[in-house]
């Protein structure tokens, strides 16, 4: 076990470039769940990567995760997603953990021996998250029953446990109505969709869950009654966004990385000359270049100063991962320019990379979602208003 910086980055480095490029195209081809890839980091101990180091994990914030899952995006976007979104959900659980759920999920985490995630969006609610309909009904004094449905769960039916969340029915405080807690992957009633089969981002096992009477003890409740909004805006949007910002700024590094080596290798046969002595090439790639560092410095101040705990940082993370959707897909799309016909055709790096960069702009919160936060947030509005 270890959590210093620099070792956990050279061990995901090691991981990334050998065990997940093997099996990057696969993942890709066959939609297929990366678990040989998560269970290499689980088995390296880096489960608790969020995890405070009182509870036996690696104890790193945002900072951290924006840098591992830029490594392991690089090669794998599916793995970074699916890697990033246990990172999220751990963070979430250890923010406000009782013993009983020290016990039965953050050691385990930390051990490697539970993989988690989070459910949060459903079908009726798009970008707006945060808006369960999924009710919560008391069923005991001590057990609760519920009852909804949950869409695009990252790890569905891969993960140990979920983060679920809902609306309590019969509270007469509109505060305490909505809730997360944590389900069991073995709970009875749960029930799995098939796997969605996207264009891009295909092996993150993105599927819909169906609670049909599933009934949880209260002891899995996160939190106190009503605090599900603020899990959503002070654990798991900043997590959740530097996951996919992580995720992106690998993409687009991945692009660069083709480009380059396309360039260096290319000769014009008419002249002789190397393709990478041309200033118009050179121009186009220091462009692409520029693109990428302005939005990772972004990403890695906004982050530092999430960490920080910095007043304003969550308006810099809003706009850092609306930045980088931009540029991963801009910076994709003119390498693929650059490398012409090479580049498309069906299989190439990137004809993947395309598909995968082209989800930045749609997953929830989505680009424009986060644009108006940023300007609701600076013109101090209500974050939630309607219009």
């Amino acid at each position: 076990m270890y959590s210093d910086e620099s070792k956990i980055l050279e061990t995901v480095q090691d991981i990334s470039s050998t065990i997940i490029a093997e099996n990057t195209e696969a993942a890709d081809r066959l939609a297929r769940w990366p678990e040989r890839n998560i269970r290499s980091f689980q088995n390296e101990g880096l489960g608790g990567l969020t995890i405070p180091v009182e509870y036996g994990g690696l104890g790193h914030g945002t900072k951290v995760l924006a840098k591992v899952c830029e490594s392991i995006g690089r090669y794998c976007s599916s793995s970074a997603i699916c890697f990033g979104m246990h990172a999220v959900g751990s963070a979430v659980i250890a923010s406000k953990a009782t013993d009983f759920q020290q016990e039965k999920y953050l050691t385990p985490i930390c051990e490697g021996q539970h993989l988690t995630s989070i459910a949060l969006s459903e079908a009726g609610s798009g970008s707006q998250f945060y808006l369960p309909q999924t009710s919560m009904q008391y069923h005991s004094e001590s057990e609760y029953k519920i009852n909804g449905a949950k869409a695009f769960v990252l790890n569905g039916g891969e993960a140990d446990s979920y983060i679920i969340s809902a609306v309590a029915e019969g509270s007469d405080t509109p505060g305490e109505q909505f809730n997360c807690f944590m389900v069991n992957a073995d709970a009875v009633g749960l029930q799995w969709g098939e796997r969605w089969k996207g264009l891009g981002l295909r092996g993150n096992s993105s599927r819909d869950l169906f609670l049909n009477n599933v009934k949880i003890p209260d002891k899995n409740v996160l939190g106190q009654f009503g605090d599900q909004i603020w899990y959503v805006f002070n654990v798991i949007t900043p997590y959740f966004l530097t996951a996919m910002a992580g995720t992106y700024l690998g993409i687009a590094k991945a692009a660069i990385d083709e480009v380059t080596n396309h360039i260096k290798n290319r000769e014009i046969s008419f002249n002789g000359r190397a393709l990478a002595s041309s200033s118009v090439i050179q121009y186009q790639l220091g462009c692409l270049w520029a693109k990428y560092a302005r939005s990772r410095a972004l990403v890695y101040y906004a982050t530092e100063c999430y960490d920080m705990d910095q007043g304003n940082a969550l308006i810099d993370l809003f706009s850092a991962k609306a930045e980088v959707a931009d540029a991963a897909i801009e910076i994709v799309n003119e390498s693929m320019t650059l490398c012409g016909g090479y580049a498309y055709r069906e299989k190439s790096t990137l004809d993947r990379l395309l598909r995968d960069a082209r989800a930045a702009h749609v997953m929830t919160p989505t680009t424009d979602i986060l644009r108006i936060w940023t300007g609701r947030s600076i013109l101090e509005q209500p974050l939630l208003a309607d219009t």
